[in-house]
């Protein structure tokens, strides 16, 4: 062939990348669309992955004690149910007791807006603030049309939620019991020659889970004592639902924290005014500064250590796919993926240092 026919060596290495790229990316979405399209399946399974990284020394510890695994494992997870509904129940009885009084503060509340807009800069006369209130009425009542159909979908959600409730029971309980079978039966339908890879790249993801759950969980914990501490000494009502709702909000780190952190300042706005807001807001600062400089640098350590631009990228995706639900299990699955990365890179490394020193790269003989 004659070489003014012949492909430009630039456009010849730009067209191998850009092949490679789409198929990369068209397996991803395959991937994005089984995980949305399964979403009952894989959320709760994904969920029991993260009861049982937080629980499992627990059993295992029941274990080495002398107790039947099966027993541990019951045990164990009898204390997740007992912790989980005890929570709850201890939120809705603090609901019932103090929502009376919080829905008296909120009244209260709208009449001072109502003066502080007469008379404020606003000036605004009785009438228009009456119409400002029909309009937003007739707004609420045109939507009765639609409860019917939010009802509907509202069961139908509860239904989804219930047996993804008992997806992630069951499978929480067979990871604890029998994950190690559970993974050896995973590596081997993997052909022979990447077997080795596929385990050790299994152990560092878990290793990294595990770390990363139980340092979030201590972090999640820290600020959710501080807060409600905070909360609590200020006379913030609905403090132990506050300090369950940063709790489970410190699981999607840095928005999950700040979101719950801004609902204990909207309920002490609400309840007590806005010098208290403004106490309840510094104290939310710095329980999440305490968090952010100390905390989570200390506890995560270079192991699972994610940058924040990818944590936010994770967290959009993981919404984006499965909802709040994904972006709980969004930065977990980068911490896993990021500590699989680092092994690989740290193997392939080992293999070129000494090739002779055979660490599952090469192919077993048939």
């Amino acid at each position: 062939m004659s070489e003014r026919y012949q492909v430009p060596p630039g456009v010849e290495i730009a067209t191998a990348w850009a092949w490679r790229l789409l198929v990369i990316a068209a397996a991803g979405g395959v991937g994005l669309f089984l995980l949305r399209f399964f979403s009952e399946i894989t959320v709760p399974v994904a969920v029991a992955l993260l009861g049982t990284a937080l629980t499992v020394n627990a059993v295992n510890w029941l274990d080495d004690k002398g107790l039947p695994r099966v027993l541990a494992t019951f045990i164990v997870v009898i204390a997740m149910l007992v912790a989980f509904f005890g929570a709850l129940a201890l939120v809705g009885q603090q609901l019932s007791t103090q929502v009376s009084e919080l829905r008296s503060n909120v009244v209260e509340g709208i009449s001072q807006v109502q003066d502080w807009a007469k008379t404020g800069p606003l000036n605004l006369t009785d009438n228009q603030i009456q119409g400002y209130i029909d309009t937003a009425r007739e707004s609420i009542a045109s939507s009765d049309t639609s409860v019917v159909t939010r009802v509907g979908e509202l069961g139908s959600t509860l239904t989804h939620v219930l047996a993804g409730f008992f997806i992630a029971l069951f499978s929480a309980f067979f990871f604890l019991y029998e994950g190690d079978r559970i993974w050896s039966w995973v590596v081997a339908l993997f052909p022979r020659s990447a077997r080795d890879r596929i385990d050790s790249s299994g152990h560092t993801a878990w290793t990294s889970l595990v770390a990363f759950v139980r340092a979030t969980v201590i972090v999640a914990f820290t600020d959710a004592v501080g807060i409600a501490l905070g909360a609590y000494l200020l006379g913030v009502p609905l403090t132990f639902a506050i300090g369950v709702l940063v709790f489970l909000g410190a699981f999607v780190p840095i928005i999950g924290a700040l979101l719950s952190g801004m609902v204990a300042v909207l309920v002490a706005l609400v309840a007590q005014g806005p010098w208290t807001a403004l106490f309840m807001l510094l104290v939310v600062v710095a329980i999440q500064q305490l968090e952010s400089h100390v905390l989570q640098p200390f506890l995560m350590g270079r192991l699972v250590a994610v940058h924040p631009l990818a944590i936010i990228i994770a967290i959009a995706a993981g919404v984006t796919v499965a909802g709040v639900v994904g972006a709980l299990i969004a930065v977990p699955l980068a911490a896993c993926l990021n500590g699989v990365v680092k092994h690989l890179v740290s193997v392939a490394q080992d293999y070129q240092d000494d090739p002779e020193d055979d660490v599952g790269l090469e192919p077993e003989p048939a």
